[in-house]
């Protein structure tokens, strides 16, 4: 049995000095004073209380457990308003650490994924609308609270938030980290959930899966050379889901893992680092 609460309190130590914010009304709240951007915020207030973060009410578990995340961008103080049974509101304030994003220049990708013709641009914007509707998905279950493991073994070969520059272009910052992996290497689920996403051919990202965690809390996996799961299925942490590719815009076989709290797009070295205090296994 997974001792969720201590968990989520060695979590909020590791992402930023946690400490208990309360008066003589108030339900307590563990809530970090400080994080990085990029960050999953994982915080503990009373099963009962009302969170509140920028805009949206967040699901509270029966534990009292919630999560949000922070963005590449972000510039806080942020602001999370917990509100307890009897109507009364606290408004915890946390600092955000700014983060050096080098460039990354990568050269040799396929021109057409680059700059690719209108045809093909309405496809990619086909397919990532595809992909951003299964991120809306809100369940109740909290996966997400478990310490993440490592879905393969390699060296981190590109991380998030770099800007990126193909073949010359800039483009987007990269939304995720690369592990290097040979092809056909088994992927593993770095924590349990529901498959929501399962496309093995998408134009930019190939071989394409989405699990989700729970709470708004999804992980994706990109360029994969085969997917052995399907949508709607249960997936337990260790689970082989997959195999490394280099399929889509890619240049070698490797592994692309993606963060995302609904929209927002996180840092998973950060999620390992904070559930097992190092990340040496990469290194």
């Amino acid at each position: 049995m997974r001792l969720r609460i201590a968990a989520v309190l060695a979590v909020l130590v590791l992402s930023g000095a946690a400490t208990a914010q309360q008066n003589q009304k108030f339900h307590a709240a563990f809530l970090p004073t400080s994080v990085p951007q990029g960050s999953l915020v994982i915080g503990l207030a009373a099963p009962d209380a009302i969170v509140e973060y920028d805009g949206r009410r967040l699901r509270v578990s029966p534990d009292g457990t919630f999560a949000f995340g922070v963005g590449r961008d972000a510039k806080g103080p942020l602001s999370v308003t917990i509100t307890d049974s009897s109507g009364d509101a606290m408004v915890n304030t946390i600092a955000v650490s700014a983060r050096d994003w080098p460039v990354e220049n990568i050269n040799g990708v396929p021109p057409k994924t680059v700059d690719p013709p209108p045809e093909i641009a309405a496809r990619i914007e086909r397919e990532q609308a595809q992909v951003t509707a299964a991120r809306v998905r809100d369940d109740d279950r909290d996966d997400y609270a478990q310490t993440f493991i490592w879905p393969v073994q390699g060296r981190i070969s590109g991380r998030f938030g770099n800007q990126r520059v193909y073949n010359g272009t800039p483009k987007s910052p990269h939304s995720g980290m690369d592990i290097a992996a040979p092809t056909g290497a088994p992927i593993k689920a770095p924590a349990a959930g529901v498959v929501t996403f399962a496309a093995p051919d998408l134009y930019l990202t190939g071989g394409t899966l989405l699990i989700d965690h729970g709470h708004g809390v999804s992980s994706n996996f990109l360029h994969l050379s085969r997917i052995d799961v399907k949508v709607g299925d249960r997936v337990e942490q260790g689970q082989v889901i997959g195999k490394v590719g280099a399929t889509g815009r890619a240049t070698g076989p490797h592994l692309h893992w993606g963060m995302n709290w609904f929209d927002v797009r996180m840092d998973p070295l950060l999620v390992l680092e904070h559930g097992n205090g190092s990340s040496s296994a990469a290194k």
